[in-house]
Parts: structure tokens; sequence; C-alpha cells
């Protein structure tokens, strides 16, 4: 039952999740610093 390569497969599986979850947190905070900086012009505009 323990292949060998399907332990790499979930190791590589999980690498790639977990950049794909640090993007998607990257994306995030972008979109609410840009939210943030509107906000604050609007403002103070």
């Amino acid at each position: 039952m323990s292949d060998p390569n399907q332990s790499e497969a979930h190791k590589a599986r999980s690498r790639r999740n977990v950049a794909l979850g640090g993007a998607l947190a990257l994306f995030v905070i972008l979109v609410f610093l840009v939210t943030v900086v509107r906000l604050a012009q609007n403002v103070a505009g």
C-alpha cells in the first residue's frame, strides 16, 4: 500500500496547495490595501 510514487505525488500536491494558499492570501491582502487607499483618498478629497 505504501507506494513511493504516491508519497511523492502527495508531497507535490501539498507543496502546490501551500503555494496556492499563499498566492490567494497575498491577493486578498492586495485587494484590502487597494480598498483602504481608495477609501482614504475619498475621505481626504
